[in-house]
């Protein structure tokens, strides 16, 4: 198979939410350089239909997940105007219709007001972030079970599939706002039973530095992907990623209390 092959059959399967074989199955050598390419491909096919993008999100930067997915690095794709949803209200209901195997990730997710470079410090690197929310971001595998390598899933558009962004908290008057989201603790429910927790710091010892992190990597490994003003950037999940099915309504409790909990109804 080759790689534009490989683009097309992704596409197909995201389109018709179906499981297809592993790219890394049927490439000899398939390494995240191949499936930047990929995505590089997926990434220009969708802007050609129309689709725009609204920024990215960072996806196994929770270290305590890695072994359960075999994934041991950060991987990262867009986000897409048909796939983002500012919220106004922490509450919100949302279809799983064409989706495929989907798993809910609550997450921290950052509104840049201006473009940051490789090499900042958080101190640098917070002065171009505008906003802060929490949000709940839906991945998606288009691999069966869940089994697969990390450039698979750089492949399949970073597992991404939709974000729902909180109430957003303007971080100008924020001083320890490093240090702070990586010290909040959340707290994940359906239906008011209690499910699983985390914390900032399993997020590469913190979300902002998770961003900080990935400006680098993206300097190093798709430079040819754009970080605008205005974009979104989601740091990833604080919690494992749990199955979604309709009847579910999924609740979050956070400790830092400039940041609004988020309930869910999946229908």
């Amino acid at each position: 198979m080759k790689l534009t092959d490989c683009a097309t059959a992704l596409l197909g399967a995201h389109d018709g939410a179906r499981c297809i074989a592993l790219p890394s199955s049927q490439i000899d050598h398939f390494t995240l350089d191949s499936a930047v390419r990929v995505a590089d491909d997926l990434r220009q096919r969708r802007i050609a239909r129309g689709e725009r993008p609204c920024g990215y999100k960072i996806g196994f930067t929770n270290r305590s997940i890695w072994e359960r997915y075999g994934v041991f690095a950060p991987i990262w794709g867009p986000v897409w105007d048909s796939t983002l949803t500012l919220l106004d209200s922490p509450r919100h209901s949302v279809s799983l219709a064409g989706l495929c195997q989907p798993r809910l990730e609550p997450e921290i997710v950052f509104g840049l007001a201006h473009a940051p470079r490789p090499g900042m410090s958080e101190r640098e690197l917070q002065a171009c972030v505008e906003w802060v929310a929490h949000g709940f971001e839906i991945v998606d595998t288009h691999f069966e079970g869940w089994r697969f390598t990390a450039a698979d899933t750089m492949a399949d558009f970073a597992l991404h599939a939709r974000l729902m962004v909180g109430p957003r908290v303007a971080v100008r008057d924020w001083p320890n706002l490093g240090a702070d989201l990586a010290g909040l603790h959340i707290q994940l429910a359906d239906r008011g039973k209690f499910v699983d927790e985390g914390q900032g710091t399993l997020v590469l010892d913190g979300p902002l530095n998770a961003l900080r992190l990935w400006v680098d990597e993206m300097d190093l490994r798709s430079p040819q992907w754009p970080i605008r003003p205005g974009d979104v950037v989601t740091t990833g999940t604080l919690t494992d990623a749990w199955p979604l099915a309709p009847g579910q309504r999924w609740s979050t409790r956070l400790t830092e209390a400039r940041l609004a909990g988020l309930e869910l109804t999946v229908e």
